[in-house]
């Protein structure tokens, strides 16, 4: 097995709460993702394409007031705490008083501009009303970042864990609800019930993390005990420490709003009509896009798992270690998402039909289905950059990514349409990934084998597709179904017949390569 994946028989109490935590952690964040996959399928079938691009106009300021006041704070805090333990009370306080200070300011600009923001910067005065609830949840988000952050520097990440099953649940159930009585009364549905959910959501889980701190605040180690520190000597040591991440994530922000907000005024310049354009911005985003990001929950646990084990072996000095995991990274990205090519290339078009009811989401994926491998690599190998201390590099090239993205939308979109910025995300995300791997190549000596790593799945993909279509030409026991479960079965055969193939060809190269050992 390769020593990237080797766990130790015995582990020291740090290594071992190291992995039980990026373990839960990562179990947290599928459990979260799959739960908000079928959320939108919700959304999607609820408030219709139109609803959710609207929806997703707004969230440009949520993300920039969270950069702001909430996640370079978070991750301040975590530092800080971490590397001062008996200091971890002060600096928590000191952070906390900091962010949702910066949050009730961000929250009170947005409830009085409300109108200049959705008519002059959304350039959709629908979203007006909508804002109140996103500046109501800022604070909110404010607290349970600052408290997460605090037991995360403590390595007691069970409470973060569970707030984000806790933020998730709470809001599809609320929700949930909300529709159903809306229905028994004849009440319309709108995007508000979506925004609502958004609010909901986070103040059920700066509840949960208020409540889990009063009654189980993280301990401390026996022996050792707690140093109070005021407010003045603590503040500038931590804000030394957030100011840099606040300024990088403002960056990314502000371009991701960007590129949010001009896609349906630029749709509208291509001849699309106010309406029609949020209808196809509502399906690219809230249909098109979690379908294909949806494989990638795997790949951010990996990512997840890859930073602290390259962190180690980095700390000693143990390249060849680090050039295994990249290797390994490598080979799986491109396994998988060769594999998502097929699948997606293939059955899109009856998986907008049948999940969404709308062929475009199925269009859309059809053509989005190129972007897998690289999506999966830029997440892997940007985790393995930011384990080496490179995290200025992975943010320049982020940056040089979303402007080449946002090009497409300035100047494609009015004259392509949508083509355009699907085009423009593609090549946005080849560069990307050969960005990161080109720096890795650089940094980290890693075995890379263009025929073992894209040549030959992809030969595979394209047999087990033969495959696939000769089995179904004799009959199709699944005909009767209904078009979703048909599909999955579809999908499931498919997949089969590839990694059959990936598993044979694999046991035919180890015995081709252990024949000149036994001859010698």
């Amino acid at each position: 097995m390769n020593d990237t994946l080797k766990i130790p028989r015995k582990l020291s109490p740090t290594k071992y709460a190291l992995l039980t935590g990026t373990l839960l952690l990562t179990s947290a964040g599928l459990i979260t993702r799959v739960l908000g996959f079928f959320y939108r399928i919700f959304l999607s079938r609820t408030i219709g394409a139109e609803g959710l691009g609207v929806f997703n106009l707004i969230h440009p300021v949520f993300g920039i007031c969270f950069a702001l006041c909430a996640g370079s704070i978070q991750t301040a805090i975590s530092q800080s705490v971490a590397a001062n333990v008996r200091k971890g009370r002060s600096i928590f306080r000191a952070g906390l008083i900091i962010s949702v200070g910066i949050s009730i300011i961000l929250a009170y600009g947005i409830i009085q501009f409300k109108d200049l923001i959705a008519a002059n910067i959304l350039m959709e005065p629908r979203c007006a009303p909508l804002l109140i609830f996103v500046a109501v949840s800022v604070p909110c988000s404010a607290i349970h970042a600052c408290i997460n952050g605090y037991y995360y520097g403590m390595q007691r990440p069970q409470v973060p864990a569970f707030a984000q099953i806790t933020e998730q649940s709470v809001r599809i159930g609320a929700v949930f609800l909300i529709a159903d009585i809306m229905i028994k009364s004849g009440i319309t549905i709108t995007v508000q019930l979506a925004v609502m959910g958004h609010l909901i959501g986070e103040v059920a889980s700066s509840l949960y993390t208020v409540t889990a701190y009063r009654f189980f605040p993280p301990r401390m180690a026996p022996g050792v005990t707690h140093v109070s520190s005021g407010f003045r000597q603590t503040a500038p040591e931590l804000m030394q420490l957030a100011m840099p991440l606040m300024g990088n994530r403002l960056v990314l922000n502000i371009l991701a709003s960007a590129e949010a907000i001009l896609i349906p005024s630029r749709l509208q310049m291509s001849g699309l009509t106010d309406s029609a354009a949020l209808s196809v911005y509502g399906v690219l985003t809230g249909m098109a896009l979690p379908f294909i990001l949806f494989p990638s929950t795997v790949f951010n646990s990996l990512a997840v798992l890859l930073l602290p084990t390259v962190a180690e072996a980095q700390s000693e000095g143990n390249d060849r270690r680090i050039g295994s995991a990249i290797s390994m990274s490598l080979r799986y990205c491109l396994y998988v998402g060769i594999l998502c090519i097929g699948i997606f290339t293939l059955f899109g078009d009856d998986l907008g039909i049948s999940v969404f009811k709308d062929g475009s989401a199925g269009s859309y994926m059809t053509i989005l289905a190129w972007l897998c491998p690289f999506i999966y690599l830029v997440t892997t190998m940007g985790s393995i950059l930011n384990g080496l201390g490179r995290t200025s590099v992975t943010f320049i090239q982020n940056v040089i990514s979303m402007i080449i993205r946002l090009c497409f939308v300035l100047f494609g979109i009015p004259r392509f349409g949508i083509l355009a910025y699907l085009v423009g995300t593609l090549v946005s995300e080849l560069l990307l990934a050969l960005m990161h791997v080109l720096t890795l190549k650089k940094k980290v000596e890693f075995t890379w084998n263009a025929w073992d790593m894209i040549a030959k799945p992809a030969i595979l993909m394209f047999l087990a597709i033969g495959f696939y279509y000769a089995a179904f030409s004799v009959a199709d026991p699944f005909k009767e179904l209904p078009l979703f479960v048909k599909t999955l079965f579809h999908i499931g055969i498919l997949s089969i017949f590839y990694l059959c193939l990936l598993l044979g060809a694999h046991m035919m190269k180890n015995t081709s390569d252990e024949k000149p050992f036994r001859e010698s």
